[in-house]
């Protein structure tokens, strides 16, 4: 399940420091461990009260933290960037159902115009993962989002609701982590390479 609201929030484009972890957002092909990211909505005949539970901690992969999308035929230089995106926070809750987590993602994501940018909107997908104490990934789920910009506004942004189950197997939220990043094309990785800083 999810919900789009509009929300301007910014806290500025963070260097990128590119750790083993990019491999994460390379990883198209990841197959899906069954059950674990499942979108079909709750059932409708659920408890009237929900005990809290103990979350997975919940963090954006700095290295993928920042995107761009550049303009139709232009070079993969700052110049040529149309758009960059940004995942400037997120945050998590969570209601514990028998054996599973009712996971529920608030995720900031903002927009800014780049030198060659001619549209009024920006699309970007980023992806939410689920890991286990050795890091390895139990799931990965892809999200687009469209970000519009109202006039001639620089920046503009969005909270992506989440709604996601997680069985747990037998295992605690705590021994889990959820992390979130942006889908990054080799070219962007190549970018952010040659011009951190932008």
């Amino acid at each position: 399940m999810r919900q789009h609201g509009r929300e301007c929030r910014y806290r500025g484009l963070s260097g990128a420091r590119w750790l083993v972890l990019v491999g994460v957002a390379m990883l198209s092909g990841c197959g899906w461990v069954s059950g674990w990211f499942s979108s079909s909505p709750p059932s409708a005949q659920q408890p009237e009260e929900r005990p809290v539970a103990s979350c997975p901690s919940a963090v954006i992969l700095r290295p993928l933290g920042q995107t761009a999308v550049f303009g139709a035929g232009q070079p993969r230089q700052p110049a040529g960037v149309a758009f960059y995106g940004v995942l400037s926070e997120v945050d998590a809750q969570c209601e514990r159902s028998g054996d599973s987590l009712r996971l529920k993602l608030n995720v900031v994501v903002v927009g800014e115009r780049g030198p060659a940018a001619k549209a009024d909107s920006a699309d970007f997908q980023y992806f939410v993962a689920v890991t286990g104490p050795d890091q390895a990934i139990l799931s990965k789920r892809p999200f687009p989002v469209r970000i519009a910009f109202d006039g001639p506004g620089k920046r503009s942004g969005i909270t992506d609701h989440i709604e996601e189950a997680i069985p747990l197997g037998g295992r605690q939220g705590t021994d889990l982590n959820i992390v979130v990043g942006f889908q990054q094309s080799p070219e962007v990785v190549d970018f952010y390479k040659k011009f951190r800083g932008r």
